[in-house]
């Protein structure tokens, strides 16, 4: 999936600080409300991935490496794809990510809603 494939799904997860207006979560949370996305928070106001009762379409990850390679190792919900936006990278998450044939991009979903949201 590409970032122009992922702006064209509706369910988001933002895993990071989605509660601190300061924090880059927050601030794509908002924003894909803002276009007409569903989305939703974990970190500050979900403790888990599998909290989240929609069917999830994206998982944003968007807090340290360590903390979201945690998440996605305790994640047992559906979901078509992983974005890891910047600074939330690291060889060992995306290595985890390829060995349990998880799908994943490394980009920035602000940069997503400015080239192909769908509102």
């Amino acid at each position: 999936m590409d970032l122009k494939e992922v702006m064209h799904q509706q369910v988001f997860v933002v895993v990071g600080d989605t509660l601190n207006e300061k924090k880059y979560a927050c601030k794509i949370k908002s924003r894909l409300i803002n276009c007409g996305y569903t989305a939703h928070g974990v970190g500050k106001e979900y403790a888990s991935i599998n909290e989240i009762e929609d069917d999830i379409d994206i998982i944003d990850l968007c807090t340290n490496p360590k903390k979201g390679l945690e998440y996605m190792r305790e994640c047992k919900k559906p979901f078509k794809c992983v974005v890891i936006q910047p600074g939330a990278e690291s060889q060992e998450l995306c290595s985890y990510l390829q060995a349990n044939n998880m799908p994943y991009i490394e980009d920035c979903l602000i940069a997503g809603m400015n080239m192909y949201s769908i509102n």
